[in-house]
C-alpha cells in the first residue's frame, strides 16, 4: 500500500500543472444529471415497454379506386371502420388528405422555397370529396358533417364513438388528378412504353389519436412523413387491361388477372433462390401474351392485415420478376421487382430482385421476421420511397447506388412500418435507425460487395463542427433542409453505431435493440420509451449520451496528453477537450510488439475533464491510441495518439 501511495504522489505531481485542471470542487452534473425520460405510467412503463393499460385506436380499410391513363385520373370510394379503444368517447375523427399538398394555396406549396427543393411538387391537383358519411354503432343516424383544412379533414358523429371498444364508420367518394411530380414520394413517369404510376398517399387516411398528443394533426408539409394506425386492409384497383398492377399485401385474384403461364410462373418463383422472369423484357407490349383479356378494364384486388397503409404501382410496360424469401419461422414470402427496358440491365433492376430478397432475409435473422407475403420495388421516378410491401426506387439507378437505396427503403419495413414511430416529429426514429442497420445489411451483402456508407465516422466532423448544424431532435419540417441528411440519417446512425460498437458492445446492444423492436412492433413508440427500454435491457445509465447526441450539438474530443514512465508502470494522463464525456477505450502498443486493449468507464468525468490512468506493466509502451478503429467522430483526431504522429 506504501508503494502505490508513493506511485500516486509521483503522479499527482506530474500533473497537478495541467492546462486544462481543474477545482476539486467543479463537476459535470449537468450532462450526467436526469433527463426527459417517461417516469412511468398505466400507459407507458418507465422499463420502456407498453404499461398495462397501454392502448391505441384502428382503422380498417375497404376501398375500390379505378385509374384513367387519359386523364390521369385516380377515382374511388372508401370506407373505413374506426376503433376507438381509448379511455374517451370521440365525436369526431381526424382524416389525412395528403393530396390537398398539391394545389397552389397548400401550407406545403406556401412553404416551399421559391428555389424550390426535393418536396417541390405540382400544384393542379387535390382531392374531391363527395358523399361523407359518418355513422357509430349499427343503428346510428349517418352524418354528413366535415371541415376540410388544408391537408386535414375532420368528420362529426351524430353520437359519440364510445370509449374502451367503440366503433364507427366513415365512408365518402374521392377523386383528383395525379401528380406528375409527387414530392418524390408518388407520381408519373414517362417511359417509351407506358407511364409508371407510383401511387401513395392515395386515399384519406386517418390521423393517430394517442395518450401523448391526443389527435395528431401536423399538415402534411414536405420533410416530415407519417404517422398512421394500423389496421386491416382491402383495396381493389381497376386499369386499363394492358396494365400490371402491384401493391402492398396478397394478390388475392390472380386467376382473374394472370394469365396461365404467368401464375405458373409465380409458382416456380415462390420456390426458387434464383430471380424467375412473370414478364420477360421481350414479353413487354404484347398483350397477347401477358394478358387474360384484350379490351376494357380489369380489376386487381389485394389484401394486408394489421399494416398502417397501402401503395401500389401499375402500368403497360413492366418487366416483372421475382424469387423466394426465406424467413428464420420457415414461412417464406415472394421477392418481386417491377421495372421497363429502361432500367434493364445486369448491373441495374436485373439485380432487383436479389437486392430485395437479400436484404428482407437480413433483417429478419438479425432483428425481427419480415411481416407481410411479398416484398415488392418498383423502378420509379421517386428517388427513394418506402410502404408495408412495397417500395419505389429510382429507375435510373444501379450497381452500388441501386443496391443502396433497395436495402435503405425495406429497412423501413421495420422502421417505422412494424416499429410504428411518428415519422412526421422524430424523422430520426425511423430514417436514423434505418441508417443504422443498413450498415451491418451492407457489411453482410456478399461479403461487403459493397461499402458501407456509415465505416467513416470521422468523415463527418466538417458538420458535426459546422455552426449551423442542428440536434437530431429538431422537427423535420423545421430542420434547414442542408442539415436534414445528417439530422435525421447519419448522425442518429452514427449514435446508434457508438452504443453498439464503442459504449455496450454488440451483445448489450442486440438485446436491448431487439427488446425495443419486440415491444413496440405495430405499436407507437415516443423517443422517451426507445432511451428506457435501451437502459433497462443493457443496464446502463446513458443520461450523458441522449442529452449530448441526441438533443444537442456536444461533440467527442478525447486526447492522451502524456505517458510518464514510472518505476513498472506508467501514468497516462487522459483528458475530455470535447464537450461530450465518452468512455475512454485505448490501445497500447509495446516495444515487443504487442498490443493490449483497456476501456476506462464514463464515469471518469464525472468530476472533470481530466483523467490520470496508472498502468501497471513490466513492458515497455511504445504508443498509446484511443479509439483505436476509429469508431468515434473524434473532431480532433491529432491528440488521440501518444506519441504526437506529427
Amino acid at each position: 500500500m506504501r508503494h502505490l501511495m508513493e506511485k500516486m504522489l509521483v503522479v499527482a505531481a506530474l500533473f497537478m500543472v495541467s492546462a486544462h485542471a481543474q477545482q476539486p470542487e467543479d463537476n459535470n452534473q449537468d450532462l450526467f444529471g436526469e433527463f426527459m425520460y417517461n417516469r412511468g405510467n398505466t400507459y407507458r412503463s418507465a422499463s420502456g415497454v407498453p404499461g398495462p393499460e397501454y392502448w391505441q385506436n384502428g382503422a380498417d380499410y375497404n376501398i375500390e379506386a379505378e385509374l384513367d391513363d387519359e386523364t390521369n385520373q385516380l377515382k374511388g370510394k372508401i370506407t373505413i371502420t374506426y376503433h376507438n379503444n381509448s379511455p374517451e368517447p370521440l365525436d369526431f375523427i381526424w382524416l389525412q388528405l395528403d393530396q390537398n399538398r398539391f394545389t397552389e394555396d397548400s401550407r406545403g406549396t406556401l412553404t416551399t422555397p421559391i428555389e424550390g427543393n426535393r418536396y417541390s411538387g405540382d400544384v393542379d391537383g387535390g382531392y374531391k370529396i363527395s358523399n361523407v358519411a359518418a355513422k357509430t354503432g349499427r343503428r346510428g343516424k349517418a352524418s354528413s358533417k366535415h371541415i376540410i383544412n388544408d391537408t386535414r379533414m375532420q368528420v362529426f358523429f351524430n353520437q359519440p364513438i364510445a370509449a374502451k371498444g367503440g366503433e364507427a364508420t366513415v365512408s365518402m367518394n374521392f377523386e383528383y388528378k395525379i401528380p406528375e411530380k409527387g414530392m418524390d414520394r408518388m407520381g408519373r413517369l414517362n417511359m417509351k412504353k407506358g407511364v409508371v404510376y407510383s401511387m401513395a398517399q392515395w386515399y384519406p387516411r386517418v390521423a393517430v389519436f394517442d395518450d401523448v398528443e391526443g389527435w395528431n394533426v401536423e399538415p402534411y408539409l414536405g420533410a416530415g412523413e407519417f404517422y398512421l394506425e394500423y389496421g386491416d386492409f382491402d383495396y381493389k384497383i381497376t386499369v386499363p387491361y394492358d396494365h400490371i398492377v402491384v401493391g402492398s399485401g396478397e394478390l388475392v385474384n390472380a386467376k382473374q388477372v394472370l394469365t396461365k403461364e404467368q401464375q405458373n410462373r409465380m409458382a416456380k418463383a415462390s420456390g426458387s433462390d434464383e430471380t424467375v422472369y412473370i414478364i420477360t423484357p421481350e414479353e413487354v407490349g404484347n398483350t397477347s401474351e401477358t394478358r387474360p383479356k384484350q379490351d376494357g378494364k380489369i380489376t386487381w384486388h389485394f389484401r394486408i392485415k394489421n399494416s398502417r397503409d397501402v401503395a401500389f404501382a401499375s402500368s403497360k410496360a413492366f418487366i416483372w420478376d421475382a424469387a423466394r424469401i426465406n424467413l428464420p419461422s420457415g414461412k417464406k414470402a415472394m421477392a418481386q421487382s417491377v421495372y421497363t427496358d429502361e432500367s434493364d440491365g445486369e448491373q441495374a433492376w436485373s439485380r432487383s430482385t436479389e437486392y430485395t430478397k437479400a436484404s428482407i432475409e437480413y433483417y429478419s435473422e438479425k432483428w425481427h421476421e419480415y411481416p407481410y407475403p411479398a416484398a415488392v420495388n418498383v423502378a420509379s421516378n421517386v428517388g427513394g420511397m418506402e410502404y408495408p410491401g412495397i417500395v419505389f426506387c429510382g429507375y435510373k439507378a444501379k450497381g452500388r447506388g441501386l443496391w443502396g437505396v433497395t436495402d435503405h427503403e425495406f429497412g423501413h419495413i421495420w422502421f417505422p412500418m412494424i416499429v410504428g414511430s411518428n415519422e412526421r416529429r422524430y424523422a430520426w426514429m425511423d430514417e436514423g435507425f434505418n441508417t443504422f442497420i443498413n450498415h451491418y445489411s451492407t457489411l453482410d451483402f456478399n461479403n461487403g460487395e459493397y461499402p458501407s456508407r456509415l465505416n467513416q465516422s470521422r468523415g463527418q466532423v466538417g458538420w458535426l463542427t459546422d455552426k449551423g448544424r442542428e440536434s437530431i431532435s429538431t422537427y423535420p419540417d423545421i430542420v434547414q433542409s442542408h442539415n436534414l441528411g445528417m439530422v435525421a440519417y447519419y448522425k442518429p446512425a452514427l449514435g446508434l453505431l457508438m452504443l453498439r460498437e464503442y459504449i455496450l458492445g454488440h451483445e448489450r446492444f442486440d438485446n436491448a435493440f431487439k427488446a425495443y423492436i419486440k415491444a413496440w412492433a405495430y405499436k407507437h413508440p415516443q423517443p422517451a420509451d426507445f432511451f428506457n427500454v435501451v437502459e433497462n435491457v443493457a443496464g446502463e445509465n446513458l443520461n450523458w449520451f441522449w442529452k449530448s447526441w441526441f438533443y444537442g450539438n456536444e461533440n467527442i474530443d478525447l486526447s492522451v496528453d502524456a505517458v510518464q514512465s514510472l518505476e513498472g508502470s506508467y501514468v497516462i494522463g487522459f483528458s475530455n477537450r470535447g464537450s461530450m464525456p465518452m468512455p475512454v477505450l485505448y490501445e497500447v502498443t509495446y516495444a515487443d510488439g504487442s498490443r493490449e486493449r483497456k476501456t476506462l468507464p464514463v464515469e471518469v468525468w464525472q468530476r472533470g475533464e481530466q483523467w490520470n490512468h496508472l498502468l501497471e506493466t513490466d513492458k515497455e509502451v511504445k504508443k498509446v491510441e484511443v479509439d483505436p478503429d476509429k469508431i468515434l467522430p473524434d473532431v480532433n483526431g491529432s491528440n488521440n495518439v501518444w506519441p504526437r504522429e506529427f
